[in-house]
């Protein structure tokens, strides 16, 4: 099958862990394993989160706010698609030797008047305690929401109209390479009289990951991250996962709006959309997913 791996930032960088690079490195040498055996069966491209990344990059950018002015968010984007591509691109060249590989740094247009401007729902950067979210907020005037027991930054995430790469990664793709593209949904642009321009805002790399899925005709998406599945009435004692679904059969509003809502908005898009399978659960059931033995799988009512 062709399959477009979304693959989560905090797959990469778990929640509560250090953003430390030696952290990163370990758990991408783990995510390279996973990949490589979906890759050893499927045609895939690989995309990826930048959350906890493009929320420490930011900070280290705002420590030079007395000399240099803080750069924006789809500078920060860029960087974050450079770093977290080079790394998987160097480990997947370990684990896949021989293998065609391609990391493009990949701009995603948005519309500039999309409500998500007013509200602020993606998590970005490290877990703070409330009085350091307090202390941020008045500093910063950031915006703050609980992320399960943890308190963390939230920025502006509106939809991904067009992928602006998408022909070469087509070209790509048709010969022969593993391409890493979309990298946290992409750098946000807007145009305005033919002019393109970043952004202020982080999009959502599982509506960006859909939306190359659909564009390129792939099969599947396969969106990846640190929990096994989706769970209906998640953090309740009747918390049970969901194995299998229609896009009929669940309503992504049920879920956070943050975190579990944007994938399975995107998993019944794309399959509403004509794709054959949307799989959501963590990298050690990559293959699993697909084989129809893990994860939460949304597919056509037919």
């Amino acid at each position: 099958m062709r399959v477009v791996i979304a693959l989560g930032g905090n797959a990469l960088l778990k929640r509560g862990e250090p953003l430390e690079i030696e952290v990163q490195r370990a758990n991408i040498r783990i995510a390279g394993e996973a990949i490589a055996a979906v890759a050893a069966q499927h045609e895939i491209i690989l995309t990826h989160g930048n959350g906890p990344q493009v929320g420490l990059l930011s900070l280290q950018a705002d420590a030079y706010g007395d000399k240099v002015q803080p750069y924006p968010l789809d500078v920060l984007g860029a960087e974050s698609e450079g770093m977290i591509g080079y790394m998987l691109e160097q480990e997947l060249m370990n684990q896949l030797p021989g293998k065609k590989l391609a990391n493009l740094i990949t701009q995603t247009l948005v519309d500039h008047d999309d409500p998500a401007f007013d509200c602020p729902e993606k998590f970005v950067g490290p877990v703070y305690d409330k009085q350091e979210a307090d202390k941020l907020a008045d500093e910063h005037g950031w915006d703050f929401k609980d992320d399960g027991k943890y308190i963390r930054r939230v920025v502006p995430s509106p939809e991904p109209i067009a992928i602006l790469e998408l022909e070469a990664i087509r070209h790509l793709t048709e010969g022969g390479f593993l391409v890493i593209c979309t990298g946290g949904g992409g750098v946000p642009v807007i145009k305005k009289k033919g002019i393109l321009r970043g952004i202020e805002a982080v999009i959502d790399k599982d509506r960006a990951s859909c939306l190359l899925a659909e564009k390129l005709d792939f099969d599947c998406l396969l969106m990846l991250t640190d929990v096994d599945a989706v769970y209906a009435d998640w953090g309740t004692e009747k918390a049970h996962a969901i194995s299998e679904a229609t896009p009929d059969e669940i309503n992504p509003a049920d879920f956070p709006a943050g975190s579990m809502r944007p994938k399975l908005e995107a998993a019944c898009q794309f399959v509403r959309s004509g794709g054959r399978m949307a799989g959501i659960g963590t990298l050690a059931d990559a293959v699993a997913i697909l084989a129809g033995k893990a994860g939460t799988r949304i597919i056509p009512a037919s």
